[in-house]
């Protein structure tokens, strides 16, 4: 995938981490946004059994949109940690993103939440299903 050139116009800077250095942890308070330049993330989820990875992500995705979109007081969902190798990422500018997300009409802001509350609780069954298999 590759990085859309809209995104540029949000960055506010770039960062690089070193492989496995956790970069959101899952619970903790945050609502920064990035973007992969360069590199993989692995995405893992807390899980009775232990943690486990749900997703990789790489150049052009983007991770930490959902609490974000929650609000200040949400949870991150999940555990995000630079892959086997060094990433670099770049972080969306907050205030432009608090900007034109809130230029949408309401009806159109609380849809997009819906659709992030959805994403969560969508990883969550889907992880609890893979534990209660295995």
């Amino acid at each position: 995938m590759s990085i859309d050139p809209v995104i540029y116009e949000y960055m506010a800077s770039e960062v690089e981490c070193p492989a496995n250095q956790v970069i959101i942890e899952e619970g903790s308070k945050g609502d920064w946004v990035y973007v992969v330049l360069q590199g993989q993330v692995k995405v893992k989820k807390r899980t009775p059994k232990g943690m486990i990875v749900i997703d990789t992500l790489s150049e052009g995705d983007i991770f930490g949109e959902i609490a974000f979109l929650e609000g200040e007081d949400a949870d991150r969902s999940a555990t995000v940690l630079a892959s086997e190798g060094p990433v670099k990422l770049g972080i969306l500018n907050k205030e432009l993103l608090i900007k034109d997300y809130g230029a949408l009409s309401p009806t159109l802001r609380a849809i997009i939440k819906s659709l992030a509350l959805k994403v969560r609780e969508t990883t969550a069954r889907i992880c609890a299903a893979l534990v209660a298999a295995n």
